[in-house]
This record gives structure tokens, sequence and C-alpha cells, in this order.
């Protein structure tokens, strides 16, 4: 779902502001000195945030942080993947955090506690977060009010009952149109990409052609998006493998020094001194493992330097 995710974190930067007011409840309160951060580089027990935003809530400086799901965890409990972002982010600013996880699906989320709890007498733990379910935000208030941030996420969110799918996606993509963003191309093609979770792609490029007559560059945008997918499925892969073959190169080279090492001690010991230096250049030629553990064995039964020769020139034929 690599999009789905990509396609979030490009429209929590454009306006982080109003991710900040969601995650308020869109009170009055004074914000200022929003600042979208880079999370610190992953770990290999940890991932990478998807959004940390610094910013001062009534002159106090705090993290708000956000993580999106497209789906419900199913690798490592998401209460349990929440704490760990909750504490380590204390541990990176040093600062009072806020975090926040966000369902993209409609049946997502749906048993997700906004908690961690450790109930280990004398040594409790306990981490909240705010859970928010798309399908249960009020959408039209969303339109209504227009966070630029938020709109692309609108046709996921729960529509008037007195409205059909089809025409609240319409009404989606009219009221994401009318606002002023600097490249509303990309961000119509967010809002087709996020759409696409719960309506057809061809469904959503007609009603954009229609609305905005930018349906050519809309389809190029999914294009890409999908293209972006693959790319950075295959580039997982590609790492996975490497690092499978990685450590199966790095045995079986650490198994060839290793026998390699022993032919040698046993030329010198058995032989002469300087066997080793002659059979050398010859044995680190050598790459088959078999070979080698037959050479270990006619080093220790050869009798003179001839006979070892002997036997290395028959395995090389």
């Amino acid at each position: 779902m690599a999009n789905f995710d990509t396609a979030s974190k490009k429209t929590a930067e454009i306006s982080p502001k109003d991710f900040v007011d969601l995650c308020f409840g869109f009170e009055t309160i004074d914000i200022t000195d929003i600042e979208l951060i880079q999370p610190e580089q992953p770990t290999v027990d940890m991932r990478q945030a998807d959004i940390v935003i610094k910013t001062e809530i009534n002159g106090k400086q705090v993290i708000v942080h956000f993580e999106f799901q497209t789906t419900d965890s199913s690798e490592i409990d998401m209460s349990l993947r929440m704490a760990g972002y909750i504490v380590r982010l204390i541990e990176t600013y040093g600062l009072e955090v806020y975090s926040n996880v966000i369902y993209l699906r409609p049946d997502a989320g749906r048993r997700d506690p906004g908690q961690f709890v450790q109930n280990i007498a004398g040594h409790e733990v306990l981490t909240q977060y705010k859970v928010f379910r798309l399908i249960e935000i009020d959408g039209q208030s969303i339109l209504e009010a227009k966070p630029m941030g938020l709109l692309p996420f609108t046709p996921l969110m729960k529509r008037p009952k007195d409205i059909s799918a089809e025409a609240w996606l319409r009404r989606c993509v009219q009221t994401a149109d009318s606002v002023n963003v600097e490249n509303k191309t990309a961000y119509l093609g967010t809002l087709a990409v996020l759409g696409s979770l719960v309506y057809e792609p061809e469904t959503i490029l007609n009603i954009i052609s229609e609305e905005t007559m930018e349906r050519p560059s809309i389809a190029e945008h999914f294009a890409a998006e999908a293209l972006q997918q693959g790319l950075e499925q295959g580039i997982e892969q590609g790492i996975e493998q490497g690092l499978e073959q990685g450590i199966e190169q790095g045995i079986e080279q650490g198994a060839r020094e290793r026998a390699l090492k022993d032919i040698l001690e046993v030329l010198e010991l058995r032989l002469k001194p300087y066997a080793a230096t002659v059979f050398k250049p010859t044995l680190e030629t050598i790459e088959d493992l078999d070979r080698l553990a037959q050479l270990h064995r006619a080093a220790i039964l050869a009798e003179t330097l001839d006979d070892f020769a002997r036997t290395l020139t028959e395995n090389s034929n």
C-alpha cells in the first residue's frame, strides 16, 4: 500500500496546520511556529514515523505526530508500534508528544484501543494516542471548512445520508478544485489515488474530467503513483533479497576462508614450514567447498609435498 501512504504524507506536507487542528479537534487555540520536521532515520528496530510536526500550542512547544494506516497493522500490533513512536519521539525531542493514527480504509482501525497498556505490578506502562477512522469523520463539515490538507481525504469520510456515493465524490472533487493550491493536478491526483480505496479509478477519472477537464493529467498522475508503488515494492524486495544473498555469501565466504586456513596449517605442521607459502596461491583460486574439504583430507594423509601436489593437480583436472 505504499502509494496510499505516500499520497497521505504528501497531503499532510501541503498544510501541516490542518493536521494539528485535527489533532486538537479544531479547538480555538493559538497555534504558531509550525515546522514539519524530518524524523530520525529508522533503525533496525524502529520504522520512520510518517509525519512529525513541531509547533507551539498556546506558547508551548510540542510535537504532533501522525501515522497513516491503510489497513489494520498485521506485523506488529498498532498500539505497540505507537508506544514505540511516542517514547522515541519524547526521547529525541524532549517535548510533549501528541500522537495520532489515521485509518484510511472504511473497515480499518475498528479494534484499535488507542492505547498500549502493560499491567505488571510496579512496572505499569500506559501510552495513549488518538485514533481517527476517516469513515467516522463528518465529511460535509470538512468540505465546508476547506482545510487544504484534509480535502483529498474527503472521499473516504462519512457522507451525508441523503447523498449517493458518486454524488459525494463529485462534491469532494468540486471543493478540492476550488481551493488555491500551487499544483492543482498533483493535488487532485492525490485525491484520486486516495479515493481509489473506495471508488473505481475510472469513476474518479470521469468525474474529475467532467468537473475540471483535467483527466489526461490526472491519469498520468495515477500512472506515476502506480509506477512509484511498483518501484518501492521492487526496491524493498531487492533489499530483502540482497540481504538474504549477502548473508548466504558471507557464510560461504567464511567457510571457505576457514577451510583454506585449515589446509595451510596442516601442510605447515605435517610437511614443511614453507609448504603453506608454496601452495597458498593455487589454493586461493579454489571456490568449491567440497574440493577444499577433499584437499584438507589429502593434506592430512600426504607423506610428502609431492603427494599433496599430485592430489592438488588431480583435483584441478
